[in-house]
């Protein structure tokens, strides 16, 4: 047996040593959501509703997902196919936007023409999905004027309105979940606001002033009409429990 021992073989210098793997990089964290995205997400569902885009029923839906959504990612496909989706999941603050519904109260009223409705011997109204000013004058001369503002979206704290009848008729409806207020007076009339304060304190405010000769004016609260967006603060406080 031969116990000699053969000397081994040196690896070359110029052959290449194989790469040694290098160490996978952990993902990055998914980006958390903050109180301010959820909110900028929330206000393109809201514009998206007023426009005719979502229903009241998906709106909800969509709107219940927001509040549970805990990063950017979960945020972004509820919005994307909804315009301005892109600002939406921001990291950055959003500027505040003046049209934001229940945003600052101003005792004089948001800046703006006054809405003008008129009937004389004729019948107007005011309704459906859309945005209302902070002052609105209806005149009924041996008219009939309608305000239903159950599916409005309300773009001030404040929204007055300012109902005169002569021998006619003004009816003013808001949702059961906001606070209405009313003055006024008549001759030989009817002037009745059915007042209420709503439980949220940052609900909007809507004031009926009036004055009717032989005639009608009348605000009240409709039944199972209620303001989803009331609902955004009270359902985020109980996800975050």
């Amino acid at each position: 047996m031969d116990l000699e021992k053969k000397p081994q073989k040196q690896p070359d210098p110029a052959t290449p040593r194989p790469a040694a793997p290098r160490p996978t990089a952990p993902a990055a964290p998914a980006m958390r959501a903050s109180d301010a995205d959820r909110d900028r997400v929330a206000d393109i569902l809201r514009e998206a509703l007023a426009e005719g885009r979502l229903d009241a029923e998906e709106h909800g839906e969509r709107i219940d997902a927001v509040y549970r959504a805990k990063t950017l990612g979960e945020l972004e496909p509820i919005v994307r196919d909804l315009p301005a989706a892109a600002s939406a999941t921001a990291t950055a603050p959003a500027a505040p936007r003046a049209d934001v519904a229940y945003g600052t109260y101003d005792p004089a009223g948001a800046a703006g023409e006054e809405e003008k409705l008129v009937a004389v011997f004729s019948s107007t109204s005011l309704r459906g999905r859309r945005r209302i000013g902070p002052r609105t004058a209806a005149f009924a001369l041996f008219g009939n004027i309608e305000i239903d503002l159950t599916e409005t979206t309300f773009t001030q704290r404040l929204t007055t309105i300012n109902a005169t009848s002569i021998f006619g008729n003004v009816e003013v409806t808001v949702p059961e979940n906001v606070s209405l207020r009313g003055t006024g007076g008549g001759v030989f009339s009817n002037f009745e606001v059915d007042t209420q304060e709503a439980d949220d304190p940052e609900a909007p405010v809507v004031v009926v002033n009036g004055y009717s000769v032989f005639g009608n004016v009348e605000a009240r609260p409709r039944r199972g009409k209620r303001i989803a967006d009331l609902l955004h603060d009270k359902l985020r406080k109980h996800l975050e429990r």
